[in-house]
C-alpha cells in the first residue's frame, strides 16, 4: 500500500460531528479574492471549490481543522475559528 493510500485509509476512520454554525466563513465580498483560489488545490479536506466565474465556494463538511486556509488566506479573507467543543473532526488513527 502506498503512503498516500495509507493516509486516505487513516483519514477515512475520522468522525465528523456536525456543527451548529460554520467555524470558517469567507468574508462578504471576498469570494473572488486571489488568495482563495489555491485553496481548491491545497486544502487537505477538499473544502474549497472554484466555480467557472472564479468565485470560490466553501463547504466545511470534512474540514480537518488544520488551519491551512487561515495561514494561506489570512484574516482579511476568512473568518476562522475552531468549532465549539464536542463538534468538528475527531481523529481516529486506528
Amino acid at each position: 500500500m502506498s503512503d498516500s493510500m495509507a493516509l486516505k485509509a487513516k483519514l477515512g476512520l475520522d468522525v465528523f460531528k456536525p456543527v451548529r454554525e460554520a467555524h470558517i466563513k469567507i468574508r462578504p465580498g471576498m469570494e473572488k479574492d486571489a488568495r482563495l483560489k489555491p485553496m481548491a488545490r491545497i486544502c487537505p479536506g477538499g473544502c474549497y471549490s472554484e466555480e467557472e466565474d472564479e468565485e470560490v465556494l466553501l463547504n466545511i463538511d470534512g474540514c480537518l481543522e488544520c488551519g491551512t486556509c487561515r495561514l494561506a488566506c489570512g484574516t482579511e479573507v476568512l473568518d476562522w475559528s475552531y468549532p465549539e467543543g464536542e463538534t468538528g473532526v475527531q481523529f481516529r488513527f486506528g
